[in-house]
């Protein structure tokens, strides 16, 4: 047998990994498919987590992970308290869709807390009150079914969350098209890639602005060998 858990379980601010202010102001205007192709096409959390209509769909900011069990938001209740001005809550549930992991109260205590937004990879409640509190949310969708506040539960620790290993410190980033998990060791790494996309990116955007109809490697196929020909 073994002992009961302790209901929480934080790893203290002093101990956490946070990035510095100019890497999370880099991030503030990038589209998450710039951040993606900058990590070869990899990084985005399951594609069912979007923004709650009616609320602001771009957030960024540094990971502060809870862990909770299906059903349960024990740890989500005491995140506020425990973030920063400008963290992003993830709030793990084992992407458990049976209930809400969330509902207008958290948000509004998040927000007061000066939390930039929430993910979280299960469904919230209360719309309505969401909407009011005005707090950024990524989630699965929405139901009226409530969860309980159990425990166990853990702050601050790695989760997994839309299938994606999140530590808090990584640096989330989120728009209309889902949310992108930035590992803390790899930041200065996407951010010099994230540069070159760009100049990829504009330069084929002007381009088709000029009446382009390819791109130069498809148009070599074509050319090529490598293509048969029917009639």
């Amino acid at each position: 047998m073994i002992e009961e858990p302790s209901l929480l379980t934080i790893v203290r601010p002093a101990a956490r990994r946070r990035p510095t202010a100019a890497q999370i102001a880099a991030f503030a205007d990038l589209p998450t498919g710039f951040v993606v192709d900058a990590m070869d096409g990899r990084g985005a959390m399951d594609m069912a987590i979007k923004p709650v209509p009616g609320l602001p769909s771009r957030l960024h900011g540094p990971a502060l992970t809870c862990d909770n069990r299906p059903g349960d938001v024990m740890a989500l209740l005491a995140a506020p308290s425990q973030a920063q001005p400008g963290d992003v809550i993830v709030n793990a549930v084992a992407g458990w869709q049976g209930c809400a992991a969330l509902g207008d109260r958290i948000c509004g205590m998040a927000r007061n807390a000066g939390a930039a937004g929430i993910v979280t990879d299960g469904p919230a409640r209360d719309l309505a009150g969401i909407q009011a509190a005005g707090l950024p949310l990524f989630c699965t969708g929405l139901t009226p079914n409530s969860p309980v506040t159990s425990g166990p539960g853990a702050i601050g620790l790695p989760v997994l969350a839309g299938g994606l290993h999140v530590e808090t410190g990584d640096i989330i980033v989120a728009d209309e098209d889902g949310v992108v998990v930035v590992p803390f060791a790899r930041i200065d790494g996407v951010l010099e890639r994230v540069r070159q996309v760009m100049a990829l990116e504009q330069a084929l955007d002007a381009r088709v602005a000029e009446g382009e109809t390819g791109i130069d490697r498809v148009r070599a196929i074509l050319d090529g060998p490598g293509v048969t020909w029917i009639g």
